[in-house]
């Protein structure tokens, strides 16, 4: 079974996983979407870290430290980010973090990595603008994306010709930025509230 949710706070979906493993459902995959085999139901204890590895080898140092300590991998690859436990022995802790500070490091990880995206994706806005594809006049005055001399004079099959092959290239010169400067806001967004979440976690654990 696949699902689609998002989560910003990494609490809320941990219980929210919890719940589906109470009603038979446990956690396989996640990408785009939550995968989910059927399973006996059971109260599972689901922590979430958040982590990035550029080294197979870290990876699974990393994977097996949780594992002695009773907590088994159960989804998340290493550039993945999310990495879902679940607690299969008694005597081991109840969590993975040891207190509420290394708990909200994990936000503070994660608003980095959405960082880098927006650093990854600004300078194609930066090019946009420097090129005059970036603005309102796109939207205003869409006849200057084609370059075709006499484009707008032309009649009959000939317009039609050269209208239809020279759109698709005018559409990628216009357009494509947009794209761009979505994800630059998608990734600032979920930045600041990464990190907002991290300084609210840590305040609250100091105080």
């Amino acid at each position: 079974m696949n699902k689609f949710k998002i989560f910003l706070n990494f609490q809320k979906e941990e219980k929210w996983l919890e719940h589906m493993a109470s009603q038979g459902w446990q956690l396989k995959r996640q990408n785009i979407f939550y995968t989910f085999e059927s399973t006996p139901p059971e109260q599972a204890n689901i922590k979430i870290d958040y982590r990035v590895f550029t080294k197979k080898r870290d990876f699974l140092d990393y994977l097996s430290l949780f594992e002695d300590c009773g907590w088994r991998h159960i989804a998340g690859t290493k550039n993945s980010g999310n990495q879902y436990f679940m607690r299969i022995g008694e005597s081991s802790d109840g969590d993975i973090f040891s207190d509420a500070t290394s708990r909200a490091g994990r936000y503070k990880r994660a608003s980095n990595m959405m960082l880098s995206g927006v650093i990854v994706f600004l300078p194609l806005i930066i090019i946009a603008i420097s090129e005059g594809t970036f603005g309102i006049d796109t939207f205003l005055n869409p006849k200057a994306l084609y370059y075709t001399p006499g484009l707008w004079e032309m009649s009959g099959s000939e317009f039609w010709f050269r209208f239809l092959f020279e759109t698709p290239f005018a559409l990628m010169r216009g357009f494509s930025w947009s794209i761009s400067l979505l994800f630059v806001l998608i990734y600032l967004f979920l930045t600041i509230k990464s990190w907002m979440i991290y300084r609210k976690a840590l305040n609250k654990d100091t105080n």
